[in-house]
C-alpha cells in the first residue's frame, strides 16, 4: 500500500515525504519529479504544450507512482483526474495543508508554479480544490510555521498507531 500525499502547491509535500519516507524505511517517489526526469521543466510542459497535455502526463506519472509501495508526493492538481481519485480508494491519503501567509514567499521565490504564479492565484486555485482535497484524504495536517521533522513524526507515529501501515 501506498502512502499519498496530496494538498497545495507549496504545501511541503515533497520535503516531509522525503522525511517520511526515511522514518518508515520507504522509497520516495515524487510523481512532479518523475515528469521532470521524463518530459524536462514543468513550466517549459505548460508554455509549450498546455495543461491538457501536463496532465496526461501527469496521470502517467501517478500510475507508475502508485506502483511502489512508497510514500509518495502528488503535484497540487494530480487529485483532478476522476480515475487518479478512484485509485487513492485504495492507498492512504495524507493532506498537508497550508495557509496563503505561510507559502507566500514560496510562490514568489521558486517562480516554478505555471498555475500559481503569484499568492492570489494560489488562493483561488486552493479554494477551487479544498473540498477535493478534504474528501480525498484520510487525514489532514496543518504544515504553516512548523518543521518538517516534527510534521513526519507526528504522521510516522499516526500511521504505526492507527494501524494503517504493515512493516
Amino acid at each position: 500500500m501506498a502512502i499519498v500525499l496530496i494538498g497545495p502547491p507549496a504545501a511541503g509535500k515533497s520535503k516531509v515525504g522525503k522525511k517520511l519516507a526515511k522514518l518508515l524505511d520507504k522509497d520516495f517517489v515524487d510523481t512532479d519529479a518523475i515528469i521532470v526526469r521524463d518530459h524536462g521543466p514543468i513550466t517549459e510542459i505548460f508554455a509549450q504544450h498546455g495543461e491538457p497535455h501536463f496532465r496526461a502526463l501527469e496521470r502517467a506519472a501517478v500510475i507508475e507512482a502508485l506502483r511502489h509501495d512508497a510514500i509518495i508526493s502528488f503535484g497540487g492538481g494530480a487529485v483532478l483526474d476522476a480515475a487518479t481519485q478512484r485509485d487513492l480508494e485504495a492507498h492512504l491519503v495524507i493532506l498537508l495543508d497550508v495557509d496563503a501567509e505561510s507559502v507566500e514567499h514560496r510562490i514568489k521565490a521558486d517562480g516554478k508554479r505555471p498555475l500559481a504564479p503569484d499568492i492570489e492565484s494560489w488562493k483561488a486555485l486552493v479554494a477551487a480544490r479544498r473540498p477535493l482535497y478534504e474528501r480525498l484524504a484520510d487525514r489532514r495536517v496543518e504544515t504553516a510555521n512548523r518543521p518538517r521533522d516534527q510534521i513526519a513524526q507526528e504522521l510516522a507515529d499516526w500511521i504505526h498507531t492507527a494501524g494503517e501501515f504493515a512493516e
